[in-house]
């Protein structure tokens, strides 16, 4: 997998904007991605040093299409850690 499989999207929330302070920031990843390769991921990205990555399976929910249920899908989220002082200026703004 080459970094932009790895790394689907951000995701800007309001949880994951108060985690901005904090110098975390949260994607979408990959569902075959490990802490590993997301690091090397958002290192080679952004050109920041990444000290911790939080990974948080989301369970697919039930959704109605008419008159049955389906699921949605699966997926990976990535809380990833930066060192003090290094910031990623996509997240700028927002």
């Amino acid at each position: 997998m080459n970094l932009h499989d790895i790394i689907r999207r951000p995701l800007i929330t309001e949880k994951a904007t108060e985690l901005q302070a904090l110098d975390k920031y949260v994607f979408e990843v990959a569902r075959a991605a490990n802490k590993v390769q997301v690091k090397v991921a958002v290192e080679k990205a952004f050109n920041v040093h990444v000290v911790d990555v939080n990974i948080v399976a989301v369970p697919g929910k039930m959704r109605r299409r008419g008159q049955r249920q389906v699921p949605t899908s699966p997926w990976k989220k990535a809380i990833v850690s930066l060192k003090p002082g290094d910031k990623i200026t996509y997240f700028e703004g927002v």
